[in-house]
C-alpha cells in the first residue's frame, strides 16, 4: 500500500504528453514557496494499492499513447519501495514511467536501494530549487548536496533529466543566480530540458485553511513572460559554462 494525496486524469505539465499523474503523500522538505502543504505529512492521504492506480490509468489509456505515468507530490522518494514497485509493473504494461522529484532523499550510501528505480525509470523532472547551499537550506529548510548527488546518480545511470527551476521575485530570480544556475547544469550531459516555472500564488488559500502562516506574504506572482526571459539566461549561462570547458 502506497499513501497517495490525488491522481490527476489529464496531466499535461508533468512530462511529456498527457499523463496520469499521481501525487504521492508526505513530503521532508519545506519550500518557501510550496503550494502544496496538504501533501506535507506522511500519515495523510489515501492508502492505494498498485493495482488501484493502474486501473484508474487504464480507464483513459487510450488517451495516454504519447504519455505515461508521472508520479509526484510531496515527494514520491519517501515511499521509495512503492513508488519502485508501480513503476516496475507499468513498465511490464509498456507505459512510460517519469519521476518528479526534488532528490532530497537520496544518498550515496543508499545507491543499491535505488538501483531498482532507475531501472524502470524512463524521465526525471528534477527540481533545483536553489544554487548555493545556504540558500537552498534557507529555502527549503534541507541540504542542497542529495539534490546533486541524485543527478549525477541519474546521469551515471543514463536516465535522461529535465531540470525544474521555480523562479521567484526577489528570491530565486536574480540574474546571478538564473546565471549560476546555467553553470550549474552545465555539465550533466543527460539533461535533456529546462523548464523555468513562473512563481504563483494559488497555495495561498490552503495555508489559510490549514492554519499555517503564508511564508511568502506580499511577494507577487511572476508573469510568464519573465519566467521565458529567466529561462534563456539560464541557457546561455549554461552555453558559455559548456563552450568554456570545451575549450573554446
Amino acid at each position: 500500500m502506497g499513501r497517495i494525496h490525488s491522481t490527476e486524469s489529464f496531466g499535461t505539465v508533468d512530462g511529456p504528453g498527457v499523463r496520469f499523474v499521481v501525487f504521492f503523500q508526505g513530503c521532508p522538505m519545506r519550500c518557501l514557496y510550496c503550494h502544496n502543504p496538504d501533501t506535507w505529512a506522511p500519515e495523510g492521504g489515501t492508502e492505494m494499492t498498485v493495482d488501484q492506480l493502474l486501473a484508474a490509468y487504464d480507464r483513459n489509456k487510450g488517451f495516454y499513447r504519447q504519455g505515461g505515468i508521472t508520479a509526484t507530490g510531496g515527494e514520491p522518494l519517501l515511499q521509495l519501495d512503492f513508488l519502485t514497485r508501480l513503476f516496475t509493473a507499468a513498465k511490464e504494461k509498456g507505459i512510460h514511467t517519469c519521476l518528479d522529484t526534488s532528490g532530497i532523499l537520496y544518498r550515496p550510501a543508499r545507491q543499491a536501494e535505488f538501483e531498482p528505480l532507475f531501472r524502470v525509470t524512463d524521465l526525471v523532472l528534477l527540481d533545483f530549487k536553489h544554487t548555493d547551499p545556504a540558500g537552498h537550506r534557507d529555502l527549503t529548510s534541507q541540504p542542497q548536496a542529495p539534490v546533486l548527488d541524485f543527478a549525477r546518480a541519474l546521469e551515471q545511470a543514463g536516465i535522461p533529466m529535465i531540470a525544474r527551476h521555480v523562479a521567484v521575485p526577489g528570491l530565486t530570480d536574480t540574474p546571478a543566480q538564473l546565471e549560476a544556475l546555467g553553470r550549474l547544469l552545465a555539465p550533466f550531459r543527460n539533461l535533456k530540458g529546462l523548464d523555468v516555472l513562473p512563481y504563483h500564488t494559488m497555495g495561498q488559500a490552503k495555508y489559510k485553511a490549514l492554519g499555517i502562516p503564508y511564508p511568502l506574504e506580499g511577494t507577487p506572482a511572476m508573469e510568464p513572460e519573465a519566467a521565458k526571459q529567466a529561462r534563456q539566461t539560464v541557457l546561455r549561462s549554461l552555453q558559455t559554462a559548456r563552450r568554456q570547458a570545451a575549450g573554446r
